[in-house]
C-alpha cells in the first residue's frame, strides 16, 4: 500500500474543507432541518448516515473509473492520469481561492449525468427513516463537483482497483470533519471559511499537491522511458 498516496488523498480532502463547507454545508442543513435540534442523538444518527451512503458512492464511483481506465490503459497510462490529477489539484486551489474558477466548467459536464441521478432524491424526501437517510446519502454522493473529480484522477493512478478505492476512501475520510461538522454548526462554519486567508492558505497546500503530483509524475515517464543497460538487454534478448 502506498502510504504517501493515501496521506496525500486525505489532506486533499482535508483542506478541501472550504470548498465542501461551501457546496454541501447548505445540502446538510436542509437535511437535518427534519430533526429537532433538541434530539441531537437523532440528528446526529442521520448526519452518519447521510455521510456513509456518500461516501459508498465515492468508493463506487472509484472502482467504475478506475475499470473504465484499465479498460483503455493503452490510451491512458499511469503516469498520464497522474499528470492529469496534478493539474486538477492545481485548478482546485485556483478555484478555493477565487483566483481562476475554470473547474466550474468541469462541474458542469458532471451536471449532465446528474441530472438523471438526482430526480431519486425527491422520492426520499422528507428523510423520516435510516434507510431513507442512507440511500439520500448514496444520490448525494454523485453530486458534481471540482474537488471529487480532481481526488477521482489522482485515485485512479493507482497500480490496482483496491488500492484506487482505498485511496479514494482516504479522501472521503479528510472531507468528514468539514461536512459532519456542517450538518451540526453550519453557519458558523460558513463564516469561518469565508475568511480569505484560510481560504488562500488551504488553496496554496492543495495547489502544492497537485505540484508535487506533476513532479512525480514526469519523474516517472522519465523513469520507464530510460533504456536498460547494455548487459542486461542482451541478457534479455538471449
Amino acid at each position: 500500500m502506498d502510504w504517501v498516496s493515501l496521506f496525500v488523498a486525505f489532506s486533499i480532502g482535508l483542506l478541501g474543507g472550504a470548498h465542501c463547507i461551501g457546496m454541501c454545508g447548505g445540502i446538510m442543513g436542509a437535511l437535518t432541518m427534519g430533526v429537532a435540534d433538541t434530539n441531537y442523538q437523532k440528528r446526529m444518527y442521520f448526519i452518519v448516515l447521510y455521510n456513509v451512503g456518500r461516501i459508498s458512492s465515492y468508493l463506487l464511483i472509484a472502482w467504475i473509473f478506475y475499470l473504465f481506465i484499465d479498460r483503455i490503459q493503452v490510451y491512458f497510462s499511469i503516469q498520464f492520469m497522474r499528470f492529469i490529477a496534478g493539474l486538477l489539484l492545481i485548478a482546485m486551489g485556483l478555484y478555493l481561492a477565487n483566483w481562476w474558477r475554470g473547474l466550474v466548467y468541469l462541474e458542469k459536464t458532471g451536471s449532465y449525468l446528474w441530472r438523471y441521478i438526482q430526480p431519486f432524491s425527491r422520492s426520499l424526501l422528507p428523510v423520516k427513516t435510516p434507510c431513507q437517510a442512507l440511500f439520500l446519502g448514496a444520490v448525494w454522493g454523485w453530486l458534481p463537483c471540482g474537488l471529487i473529480y480532481s481526488a477521482l484522477a489522482y485515485a485512479v493512478a493507482a497500480e490496482s482497483a483496491l488500492q484506487a478505492v482505498i485511496t479514494m476512501l482516504a479522501f472521503a475520510l479528510g472531507t468528514l470533519p468539514a461536512v459532519m461538522a456542517s450538518g451540526l454548526l453550519a453557519e458558523r462554519l460558513v463564516t469561518l471559511v469565508k475568511n480569505t486567508s484560510i481560504r488562500q492558505g488551504m488553496a496554496v497546500l492543495i495547489i502544492v499537491f497537485g505540484v508535487w503530483t506533476l513532479v512525480i509524475a514526469q519523474q516517472h515517464r522519465h523513469h520507464t522511458a530510460e533504456p536498460a543497460p547494455i548487459g542486461e538487454a542482451q541478457h534479455h534478448h538471449s
